[in-house]
């Protein structure tokens, strides 16, 4: 016998104004739920827990429990660590974990590993390209903003400017 297809669930309205991270809050469960991750509070809040200097070259890539009823002893937790910070990382696994289990208030890691996957810090910030726009373009963005009389919006207009014709002239050399 077929199982009947279930009917797709109406999102709950909210009848307000919500903010972005409310909006989204359910989007990376399931993601970070494949990852072993319960939550999002270990990822979000990565810079409060990890002790200096780990807060800045590691970041949690997956959290893998043990199987069976040995729960009770912590999960193992993967770390992506920076080039030249791994060897520090392999000795300090255990005031990682420490830091890990005190911010949560149980034993929640009981050890920590290096991950294969790379180190990439500010993933979310995009990269620069290098390749600046001719003279005369420049100075007609600079012409066209030059009336904007706040100096803070007038630099980001010309910044956009700029970004605009440069991205234009990318897509126009493939």
């Amino acid at each position: 016998m077929a199982a009947k297809p279930k009917d797709p669930v109406e999102p709950k309205r909210l009848n307000r104004a919500v903010g972005v991270g409310d909006a989204l809050k359910g989007v990376l469960d399931p993601a970070l739920k494949k990852r072993g991750f319960a939550g999002r509070d270990i990822i979000t809040h990565w810079s409060a827990i990890a002790p200096s200097p780990y807060d800045k070259v590691t970041m949690p890539d997956k959290l893998v429990w043990p199987r069976g009823a040995s729960g009770a002893e912590g999960a193992t937790l993967y770390l992506r660590c920076a080039p030249g910070h791994a060897l520090a990382l392999a000795h300090e696994g255990a005031p990682i974990a420490a830091a890990v289990n005190r911010y949560f208030g149980y034993v929640l890691v009981g050890h920590v590993r290096l991950s294969a996957s790379p180190f990439m810090p500010h993933s979310a910030t995009l990269p620069q390209t290098g390749n600046k726009p001719d003279p005369a373009v420049i100075a007609r963005v600079s012409s066209a903003v030059d009336g904007v009389a706040d100096d803070g919006v007038r630099e980001a207009l010309r910044r956009l400017g700029e970004a605009v014709i440069r991205r234009s002239e990318d897509k126009s050399r493939r």
